[in-house]
């Protein structure tokens, strides 16, 4: 099976386990996935996640946060940059999601980090997904 888009891929994992209330979900790992992941942990959006191996893949297990009342921690996640139609953004122009409520994650040339990191870090980039 040949997948063109391996981030929507993990998005879309993310929405769908989201919406059955599922504690964990599983992704095929990758270097850019684990990157977007840890910034995701840092942000506060995710508890946790590992990589490990299942039926000789590396693959990624995610634990999805839930509020004290079971509520969406994530509310609404989606991909902004794709393959057919790249997003980059300078410094200047890097979104501020929800007022600065949500955050951008966004790969630079010093690495995946947040729109707020990368303003800090005077650095722009790719403008992966938006979080909120």
């Amino acid at each position: 099976m040949c997948m063109t888009d391996p981030i929507a891929d993990l998005l879309t994992r993310m929405r769908n386990a989201l919406r059955i209330e599922a504690k964990t979900v599983v992704a095929p790992y990758s270097k850019l996935k684990n990157n977007i992941l840890t910034v995701l942990k840092d942000s506060g959006y995710i508890n946790d996640f590992t990589s490990e191996m299942q039926d000789g893949h590396a693959v990624l297990k995610i634990d999805l946060k839930y509020g004290p009342d079971d509520e969406f921690v994530i509310q609404h996640i989606q991909r902004v940059s794709k393959p057919g139609c790249r997003v980059y953004r300078g410094v200047n122009d890097l979104p501020t999601p929800l007022n600065g409520l949500g955050i951008a994650v966004v790969s630079t040339p010093k690495g995946v980090m947040t729109h707020a990191e990368a303003k800090a870090q005077k650095v722009g980039g790719e403008i992966i997904c938006e979080v909120w």
